[in-house]
């Protein structure tokens, strides 16, 4: 199973989950000299499990359901999470 799937099987373990979105960026952090190990991710995920949670919130529950894969199979992972609501209020 390749990376991106491991973490979104693993999200969607975690929370619910009403969309994610897994876009792969390890391509622009080809000539990084320190620290190669593991990828570049930028995350979307919509879920109503973030309502009332503030972002530092949010942003430790998803590190917390991906412990595992930190600093082996992601390096840098970007986030973006919002509820259902913050979602449509973006559009």
């Amino acid at each position: 199973m390749d990376t991106q799937s491991k973490i979104s099987n693993l999200i969607k373990e975690g929370i619910d989950v009403l969309k994610i979105h897994i876009i792969d960026e390890s391509y622009k952090h080809v000539s990084h000299q320190k620290d190669t190990r593991g990828g570049h991710f930028k995350l979307l995920v919509i879920s109503d499990n973030f309502i009332d949670m503030k972002l530092i919130e949010r942003h430790k529950l998803i590190y917390q359901i991906l412990n595992k894969m930190m600093k082996v199979e992601i390096h840098a992972l970007s986030m973006q999470l919002l509820t259902d609501e913050e979602y449509r209020n973006q559009c």
